[in-house]
């Protein structure tokens, strides 16, 4: 497959995620479920937007597009915060889906005409596609986490069912080694690459404990039931004025009773061995406190997952040096297309060469949710 046929289908994946998330009636997207969120019409006609300035006109907002400059202003992120963007004149359902079609024809257009570039290796022009394709995502993941916000009864499905976790595995840790560690990437090996994670450069990390899995529901619930959110002890000055504050008593989502949940409008049983999500870093902060431990740094964290004591070199993902399909680079995260609403709960699947688990995410909304892994 050309890296042209590949950002084809990036872009064709997540569009077919998106349509997924806006296929209700008007009132509906034109909602507004929590002031941190947008309207989910907002998020679908701001998709459009980015991708004709950065795939149809190079980036140059003084370009002329294809919607009037008072409009498009309409969807500018630094101008507008989210919870303005509801009493904005924004583009209707109808408008929003329509703009973003066109847009699409143009651009596959657009990637029509480019060159050919080896497989993995995009120019400067095909790197942009997969940063749309990417930014889409990005927004899908947004929408998912405004709905999760929506009250009332589900408007999505569930439509797959979470492998069982593995039995014993929780609560345990192990053992990285000592060392230099190859921190980061270079732009020529890894080019859909973030400039921040770049370049690579090797540091020394001192030998350290991390969890195996993430921290579960199970676990959390000790610490609840445990009087984890009653005991000023286990929190940082910051954190306890905040949990004050915000009232915090368990994870967003959980229910009174401890051992339920609602998600996406579903009330359901808490799974036990499923990782916790919707917590605060102060509320990690002071899990690790609790559980006698801390929360581990970014080098440590990227080491337990990347690092192959064995052959002493950095894997591409945290259970192989490519691709389990294509062996090549991906510009978007696969897990992003995945039907499925919930983090997958611990096991031996995709284990790093450290030995633990679940490293590369374990739900759509990742960065809104994760439960921290506690090195000793």
């Amino acid at each position: 497959m050309t890296t042209r046929e590949r950002l084809a289908r990036d872009l064709e994946r997540a569009r077919t995620l998106t349509l997924r998330l806006v296929d209700f009636d008007d009132a509906e997207l034109c909602r507004q479920y929590d002031p941190l969120m947008s309207p989910l019409v907002w998020d679908l006609a701001h998709i459009g937007q980015q991708e004709e300035l950065w795939l149809l006109r190079g980036g140059d907002p003084d370009r002329p597009g294809m919607l009037p400059p008072a409009v498009e202003g309409l969807y500018d992120a630094f101008q507008h915060s989210r919870a303005s963007r509801v009493e904005l004149p924004l583009l209707s359902p109808e408008q929003a889906r329509t703009f973003c079609r066109a847009v699409r024809s143009a651009a596959l257009d657009a990637l029509d005409a480019l060159p050919d570039a080896p497989a993995g290796r995009p120019d400067e022009a095909g790197f942009a596609f997969g940063m749309v394709a990417s930014h889409e995502y990005q927004h899908t993941e947004t929408m998912l986490q405004a709905l999760n916000l929506r009250p009332g009864a589900p408007l999505l499905r569930e439509t797959s069912v979470l492998p069982a976790g593995r039995p014993g595995v929780a609560g345990t840790s192990v053992l990285v080694p000592g060392g230099p560690f190859v921190l980061g990437v270079d732009a020529e090996t890894e080019p859909y690459s973030l400039d921040n994670e770049r370049p690579a450069h090797v540091v020394d990390v001192p030998a350290f404990r991390i969890g195996r899995v993430p921290v579960t529901n199970g676990e959390w619930r000790q610490f609840v039931d445990g009087g984890g959110y009653t005991q000023a002890r286990w929190w940082s000055d910051r954190g306890w004025q905040y949990r004050l504050s915000a009232g915090l008593t368990a994870p967003q989502f959980w229910n009174s009773d401890g051992r339920t949940r609602t998600r996406f409008g579903y009330h359901e049983d808490l799974p036990p061995d499923e990782p916790v999500q919707h917590v605060t870093y102060f509320e990690a902060e002071a899990y690790a406190a609790w559980a006698g431990a801390r929360l581990p740094t970014e080098v440590e964290w990227e080491k337990a997952c990347v690092w192959d004591p064995v052959t002493e070199s950095r894997r591409r993902y945290p259970w192989a040096r490519s691709s389990r399909r294509t062996g090549t680079p991906t510009s978007v995260p696969r897990r992003c297309a995945r039907r499925r609403s919930a983090p997958t709960p611990p096991g031996p699947r995709r284990m790093a060469p450290s030995s633990c688990s679940a490293m590369s995410g374990s739900g759509p909304a990742r960065r809104c949710g994760r439960g921290p892994d506690l090195s000793r």
